[in-house]
């Protein structure tokens, strides 16, 4: 199911930060086909009851390590409510999950309880792996956890006040400080959301909060609100963003995803910003499911030798799914674009 490694994707280019992965999930675009970001063709890859008390698995995060890859997964138990399980892979294509809830405990080692815990992000900064996610404070907020092995997870002081979705941690600091996107929003279904960024100097103080990007009338499928996607991937050009857009429609909330370019040393400066989405909800199973019409993307791995970057995203809030794309395309898509 995966490419050769052979560096000859079509206009390819060493366009990205970070270490070479040999073994990313990849297959070429499909033949005749001009879409910029395109579906793997054995999708989903992680369907319905994939385990024991879990219902469905979706909007999750996903790493290298090791030679094969490992995740935090949000797992949907059959009484409806979410949690937290790693799971781990070879190929990042068929993956084992743990079926125990992450056991968080707090600095000196006692037991920290979630009443409830949805779309994890996950990022390696200095050696240590990062996981952001929505709990409860009570009300969906953003909760801040490390782990140095993941065995061992430890729940860290809270980033923001509630209410908010989406954190997500750039994977290095910049200008020496850590950074933070995330979608202030209210305790329900959120009718509105734009995108803000925050500063620490040590992963428990914030502020320095600066407006990031905010919903487009104009533009429909973003017209309700947006959030960040994946860690932001870090380009010479500025760091690539994947955000999901949403749209209100007669029959409820739509998802779909686009991408934007920020400036490197000050994230709150978007220098180019799609005006269509990339990927919207078209297959049966991004269509029909538990929420209709959502694709939702949590994670992106990307190999700097190849310029490949493949995209883990929740399909109609039931699986995960991937999708594919180059990161020279992106770029060059969005440097067309007229700046913002």
């Amino acid at each position: 199911m995966t490419a050769p490694r052979d560096g000859s994707a079509a206009g390819s280019v060493r366009r990205v930060a970070g270490p070479d992965l040999p073994n990313l999930p990849w297959q070429d675009r499909p033949k005749g086909s001009t879409e910029l970001v395109w579906r793997f063709r054995a999708n989903p890859i992680i369907d319905r009851n994939p385990i024991g008390q879990v219902a469905r698995v979706f909007n999750s995060a996903v790493v290298p390590t090791e030679g094969g890859f490992v995740g935090v997964f949000r797992a949907d138990h059959r009484n409806a409510r979410p949690d937290l399980h790693v799971g781990r892979s070879a190929d990042g294509l068929r993956w084992t999950l743990d079926p125990k809830v992450i056991p968080w405990q707090d600095e000196a080692g006692r037991a920290v309880p979630n009443r409830y815990a949805y779309d994890p992000r996950l990022v390696a900064i200095d050696g240590t792996h990062y996981v952001t996610w929505c709990d409860d404070f009570p009300g969906p907020s953003i909760a801040l956890g490390r782990t140095l092995d993941f065995r061992t997870f430890v729940k860290m002081e809270r980033p923001l006040m509630p209410y908010n979705r989406n954190g997500v941690l750039f994977p290095r600091r910049i200008g020496g400080r850590y950074a933070l996107l995330s979608r202030p929003s209210d305790a329900g279904h959120t009718q509105f959301g734009d995108i803000v960024v925050s500063y620490s100097p040590d992963l428990t103080y914030w502020g320095g909060h600066r407006l990031v990007m905010q919903r487009r009338p104009d533009s429909w499928w973003e017209s309700t609100k947006i959030g960040a996607g994946p860690v932001p991937i870090e380009t010479p050009a500025g760091w690539l963003v994947f955000y999901h857009g949403v749209i209100t429609t007669c029959n409820g909330f739509v998802y779909s995803v686009g991408a934007a370019l920020l400036d490197l040393e000050d994230p709150s400066r978007v220098l180019h910003r799609t005006r269509d989405h990339l990927l919207a909800p078209e297959a049966p199973y991004e269509t029909c499911g538990f929420v209709p019409n959502v694709v939702f993307p949590c994670a992106a791995l990307t190999d700097a030798a190849t310029g490949r970057i493949a995209i883990y995203y929740g399909a109609a809030d039931t699986t995960t799914a991937l999708a594919f794309c180059q990161v020279d395309e992106i770029l060059a898509h969005l440097e067309a674009a007229a700046p913002i």
